[in-house]
């Protein structure tokens, strides 16, 4: 079912899915990636796993983040802090309305650093954690002035920058080059899984290979000629590594 999550002022466009009513007493979260959306087709890998965590009877939630896909804002206005807001948002509407007892957070690339961010700030709240390709590399990137093929100077950052037609504000990266992503993570010691593509040319395996360093109750599969999108021949591996891991 469609559901709409409101944050300062903008509407956040999400799906409930696996139930036919809105209080359930556990639920997984997925959150995408940067330029992504919630996935509108079998293409995206939260459309994947959101109906094959159904199918095993594992209610979710996946939505826009603010600038993206259905949800309101602008794209360039969007920052790692502004999801992290969207995320608090969603969170306060899993426990308040959804009544959800057990909170699962599962995120993709951007997605991944929002989630491990979160986790680090709700660590009381959130009981599972998985992280697929968690760019963390984010921050890195930024200091060095460049974004998925485009390039700007890291000392003298410009108003916007285009990224594969997307045009990212300058605030993105200002705040990218400063956020404590690993610092906030590793405050959360509950069980974490962490999937990474060794072919994935977008964000290094060294970042989940960090974060598997400083979350002492994380796993780690490194998965073979895996890409950055998980759309690959191993992604019923991957699928059947997450459900396997929420549903025991």
């Amino acid at each position: 079912m469609e559901t709409t999550i409101k944050r300062d002022g903008l509407n956040l466009h999400g799906l409930l899915e696996g139930t036919d009513k809105i209080e359930n007493d556990t639920i997984a979260i997925l959150m995408h990636g940067f330029k992504g959306d919630l996935g509108y087709d079998d293409s995206k890998i939260l459309y994947a796993l959101s109906h094959y965590l159904n199918d095993q009877g594992l209610p979710t939630i996946r939505f826009d983040f603010d600038g993206c896909g259905k949800s309101d804002g602008k794209f360039e206005d969007m920052t790692v802090y502004s999801e992290i807001l969207d995320g608090i948002k969603i969170l306060d509407y899993v426990r308040n309305t959804v009544k959800a007892k057990h909170i699962y957070l599962v995120g993709h690339s951007q997605g991944g650093v929002v989630a491990s961010m979160l986790a680090g700030y709700y660590r009381d709240v959130i009981e599972k954690l998985a992280l697929l390709a968690p760019a963390a590399t984010l921050k890195s990137h930024a200091l060095d002035g460049v974004c998925q093929g485009s390039t700007y100077d890291p000392t003298h950052i410009p108003e916007t920058v285009n990224v594969s037609g997307f045009e990212v504000g300058g605030a993105y990266f200002r705040t990218a080059q400063l956020l404590p992503i690993y610092q906030t993570a590793e405050h959360y010691n509950r069980e974490t899984l962490l999937i990474h593509g060794l072919a994935d040319k977008v964000v290094s395996p060294n970042a989940s290979r960090k974060f598997h360093t400083l979350l002492p109750k994380s796993e780690l599969h490194l998965i073979p000629d895996e890409g950055h999108m998980f759309n690959g021949k191993n992604r019923p591996e991957v699928l059947k590594l997450v459900g396997e891991f929420l549903i025991k």
